[in-house]
């Protein structure tokens, strides 16, 4: 099969980490994903949890090292040429599993060629068995392919702020949300407010969250001063005492993809169905989360199946949604948060 050309271009993605239902935890990662034809490569695979070698996360020699590979200015890691295109979030053990490819400089041109996809567990790939057959080749004019890989090598800016600072009255919570952070690969401080903070500091975070009794005056203070030392952040209030669903709503707030590269895009909930919006084809969870008059929590996982792009509503169940109650909706890439509304 002939390569035919497609555009290529480079995102900010992540892998959203979280506190899971059953108490599990899982890691957060940013990275920069391949946009082909306009669209996530990442989403015309198979659905998969995975990220791609452009980390942010990574020492920058080796994610300097890792572009230079794509631009073939480096051997292939593997044999026959091919390249790692997408690995596990959690380590990069070939054994776990990779989206792998050949890339070569294309024969006629100065183009890059991409093909032969495959999902590799062991060396040497075997495309019979494990080709992504509908994938590619694609053939990327080699001048707008150097130029989106090369801004990579020349950027100022840190590839990422993951850092969250807290600001709320019950000490208590914050420490727990903050360990929960932590765990999962975000960095969290705890603080009254954002006084005397040093601009170059408050530069380093990428979101704040506030806890439901911060004062108004509190809150201005704080926007205040980050806008002072010109970092954009993301303002987080919280929803609830509830420290995996905060989690949940801090993970989307550091979520830097643009609305048209999400797997989820739209979630709303009354007391009898949700209903959500996914433009590619993935595995979709549904948790919802409520206190009780004893402001005990309760945790109900209601859905977990692979859906098809589209609107798709799903039926919840009372007992999950009496009195103050949330839902979350999760894919590997994406996390989306709700309170659950009377019709």
């Amino acid at each position: 099969m002939s390569a035919e050309y497609a555009t290529f271009g480079l995102a900010p993605a992540m892998r959203a980490g979280g506190v899971l239902a059953n108490g599990d935890v899982q890691v957060h990662r940013d990275f920069t994903d391949f946009i082909v034809n306009g669209r996530p490569l990442l989403f015309q695979l198979s659905d998969l949890d995975a990220v791609s070698p452009l980390a942010a996360d990574i020492p920058p020699a080796i994610f300097t090292a890792h572009v230079r590979r794509l631009l073939l200015e480096a051997e292939a890691p593997l044999r026959e040429g091919r390249y790692v295109i997408y690995g596990c979030p959690e380590c990069e053990n070939l054994a776990c599993g990779a989206v792998t490819a050949v890339i070569e400089a294309a024969p006629d041109g100065d183009d890059f060629i991409w093909r032969d996809f495959a999902w590799q567990t062991a060396e040497p790939a075997d495309l019979e068995l494990n080709g992504y057959h509908g994938i590619g080749p694609f053939r990327f004019r080699g001048a707008e392919y150097r130029e989106a890989l090369g801004q990579l090598l020349t950027a100022d800016e840190p590839r990422t702020r993951r850092r969250v600072l807290l600001i709320g009255a019950r000490v208590a919570l914050l420490a727990k949300l903050a360990a929960a952070l932590r765990t999962i690969g975000i960095g969290a401080e705890i603080a009254a407010d954002a006084a005397g903070v040093p601009p170059d500091e408050l530069r380093t975070y990428g979101a704040v969250a506030f806890g439901r009794a911060v004062p108004d005056e509190t809150r201005r203070s704080v926007r205040a001063a980050f806008d002072q030392a010109e970092a954009e952040v993301a303002y987080v209030d919280g929803l609830a005492p509830i420290v995996p669903l905060l989690v949940a709503q801090i993970e989307h707030a550091l979520d830097r993809s643009s609305r048209a590269q999400r797997r989820l895009t739209a979630l709303a909930a009354c007391r009898e169905a949700a209903r959500l919006e996914v433009t590619s084809t993935c595995r979709v969870q549904l948790i919802a989360y409520r206190m009780d008059r004893l402001s005990r929590t309760h945790v109900h996982e209601i859905f977990d199946e692979i859906l098809e792009p589209g609107e798709h509503r799903v039926p919840l169940p009372p007992k999950a949604t009496k009195g103050n109650s949330y839902v979350v909706a999760r894919t590997s890439t994406s996390v989306l948060i709700t309170p659950t509304t009377t019709p």
